[in-house]
């Protein structure tokens, strides 16, 4: 096996290593200039802590083999743990727990129960357009707020029938639960990187406030699940798979609690950044907003809209995919030899691991010369036929990747069609997207307007 050094960033510390360059608040898209500098793959080393990077679709279809490599849980996920603990995200591979929910909620993602959550997603996108409606005319409305009501309200009403009464007018703008999750996320990735002598005295306040918001979460979630069990109710959704499964075995309270939190967050973050950078790009480009108007106009008409609608809304999500393709909201995942092998010609040994930035991956010259640019008609059928998987891996891959994949895709879909028929959106003028990491990516301080057609 070639024995080769792995590159490193310039100016490597004596002692301490790979720390200059490095940035806390945008990680990732700093890793995605520094692979342009350093190679697809390169290495910083930390205090005697290794951390590895691939950044191109060649090396990402090795680490992507699953005989020989496997999830990991790496530093920002094991900093959720004390949260979600060993939720199906969060979960080592040899944890029964994950094995034992995934068996019991994969009915959940059935076509059959995508059907029953269809008219309640329904229902929550009419709410949305009418807070929209109710803005002042011509206000640039904070999307990332918007957006995270739909989201929350649908993960809330078909996975756990419970309401945060987002768009009740008499409701607080934002609900605790989704502040406390973002600083949740937020401080998982930052402690996550090392920061040498002075990180713990600077994380000190920033960890008290994370367990403020641990809390925070856990008591909204308690608070769903009692509020289910005292009433006695059965319903077709997540919570009541879990509380009365009928297949697999019965999960413990605090299993059930800690996949509740688990898709809390997940459905509701993930879906949230996604719609919020579709949206970015379809308000500036307006002949993408059009297409996508006439092919709303076209399935749905007059609507209301069916569930066998959104999967003929064939461009609606082309764009969705080109969003995730250039700004995927989780922007990477850890993987970990299973055995000794070799990626790009550096050897690895059985248990060691590497970071695959799909912001690198998925923009990679294979795409064409024009990658870094927004063109939903990549994903057309005619030129998407056979295109390598480890190009687009958006949701994860191997038997852990994203076990909502569908419900997220069929809620953006029928939201976003929705929304592009009622009303034309615009972006404020002179915007430039910046875009914020917490675990996730998502862009700050996004408004757009509203205007009912």
């Amino acid at each position: 096996m070639t024995k080769s050094t792995i590159p490193h960033p310039p100016h490597r510390v004596p002692l301490i290593g790979d720390v200059l360059g490095m940035n806390r608040e945008i990680p990732n898209q700093n890793t995605l200039v520094r692979f342009s500098e350093l190679g697809p793959i390169y290495r910083r080393s930390i205090m005697g802590t290794d951390l590895t990077f691939v950044g191109s679709a060649e090396l990402a279809a090795q680490v992507f083999d699953d005989a020989v490599w496997e999830k990991y849980v790496g530093r920002p996920l094991e900093r959720l743990r004390p949260l979600v603990a060993d939720g199906l995200f969060t979960a080592y591979n040899w944890e029964s727990n994950w094995s034992k929910a995934h068996e019991v909620l994969v009915p959940g993602f059935t076509k059959d129960a995508m059907i029953s959550y269809h008219a309640t997603m329904v229902e929550v996108v009419d709410a949305l357009c009418k807070d929209l409606e109710s803005q002042p005319p011509g206000a640039y409305v904070p999307v990332v707020e918007e957006m995270g009501k739909l989201t929350l309200e649908v993960i809330g009403r078909c996975g756990f029938g419970y309401s945060f009464d987002s768009f009740d007018a008499d409701a607080d703008a934002e609900h605790p639960f989704v502040a406390a999750m973002s600083r949740s996320l937020t401080h998982a990735q930052k402690s996550a990187i090392p920061l040498p002598f002075i990180g713990k005295l600077l994380g000190r306040k920033a960890e008290q406030q994370n367990q403020i918001d641990h809390q925070v979460l856990v008591d909204t979630v308690d608070e769903v699940i009692a509020s289910r069990q005292q009433s006695g109710e059965r319903r077709a959704d997540l919570l009541d798979r879990m509380l009365y499964p009928e297949i697999g075995q019965g999960l413990d309270p605090e299993n059930i609690r800690n996949q509740v939190l688990t898709f809390m967050v997940a459905g509701h973050e993930t879906s949230v950044n996604a719609l919020s950078f579709a949206l970015h790009f379809i308000a500036q480009n307006p002949a993408v907003a059009a297409r996508m108007r006439a092919e709303a106009e076209e399935v749905i008409g007059a609507g209301p809209v069916q569930y066998e609608d959104v999967p003929r809304l064939r461009y609606t999500r082309q764009v969705i995919n080109e969003a995730l393709r250039l700004w995927p909201t989780a922007p990477g995942f850890f993987r970990a030899a299973k055995q000794d092998t070799e990626v790009g010609g550096h050897s690895f040994s059985a248990g060691e691991w590497v970071f695959v930035l799909l912001l690198a991956v998925q923009r990679d010259p294979a795409w064409g010369d024009d990658a870094d640019q927004f063109n939903p008609d990549r994903f057309a059928p005619e030129n998407n036929r056979g295109r390598p998987a480890e190009l687009f891996k958006p949701f994860g891959t191997g038997i852990r990747s994203c076990i909502g994949r569908q419900f997220a895709l069929h809620e953006m879909t029928l939201a976003l069609a929705t929304l592009l028929l009622r009303f034309d959106v615009t972006p404020e003028p002179e915007y430039e997207l910046v875009v914020e990491e917490t675990l996730t990516l998502r862009p700050k301080g996004l408004q757009l307007a509203f205007t009912r057609r």
